[in-house]
């Protein structure tokens, strides 16, 4: 293996990097990315049923809001359940931007990964072929060993790009596939609360009157 990096040349070494940053970046957001731990089952039921028994308060709303990401929305509706519709769904959307901005860390970076690690593997490919046409400027023509450097290197870099940036690719699609799936579920509970809140601020203004 080491001789494969040698042969390779210094482009290996910023290749290895990104090897290492997009496979971190992939676990890690596979392992935030859980649903139990994003979408929490029955979580939004039971936040209706504490809403349903005047059992809603500032100790409520702050452990909701560290319970998960659909829990910081929830929060802050309820936060601002008091409030007209107008005024309710500004405030969710302002807490949805914020989950999805913390759902999409490192993201953006496992794509360039993806796009750069490709360049650099070409990049090394020209280092290798200018390393070869080199050594036939040197007399190498007739002696296959002054060519193999170059050749190597050509081959090698190419190849360890596209190991790295298959796998990044691959898991960025799909990290943003199941971004965008938590995302929807997120919308349709938050508006699945407003409405409910809607709903109980009508019918207590209703009964009050």
């Amino acid at each position: 293996m080491w001789e494969i990096v040698r042969a390779g040349g210094w482009m290996m070494g910023p290749i290895i990097l990104f090897s290492i940053i997009a496979a971190a970046i992939i676990l890690e957001r596979l392992w935030t990315l859980q649903d139990r731990r994003v979408l929490p089952p029955d979580l939004t039921k039971r936040v209706w049923q504490l809403v349903e028994s005047n059992q809603v308060n500032e100790q409520v709303i702050d452990a909701l809001a560290q319970n998960s990401p659909l829990g910081k929305v929830l929060a802050a509706g309820l936060a601002n359940r008091h409030r007209t519709r107008e005024a309710l769904n500004e405030r969710l959307q302002d807490a949805g931007r914020h989950v999805v901005h913390e759902l999409e860390r490192f993201i953006n970076t496992l794509g360039t990964i993806a796009g750069v690690a490709p360049l650099l593997g070409l990049l090394g490919t020209v280092g290798g072929i200018i390393k070869a046409f080199n050594a036939i400027n040197a007399g190498g023509m007739g002696d296959p060993r002054m060519l193999s450097g170059g050749i190597a290197q050509a081959l090698v870099t190419t190849a360890a790009g596209l190991c790295v940036a298959i796998p990044a690719l691959i898991g960025y699609r799909y990290l943003r596939g199941r971004i965008d799936r938590i995302v929807i579920e997120i919308e349709k509970d938050a508006i699945m609360l407003a409405d409910a809140l809607e709903s109980k601020q009508s019918a207590g203004q209703a009964t009050a009157s």
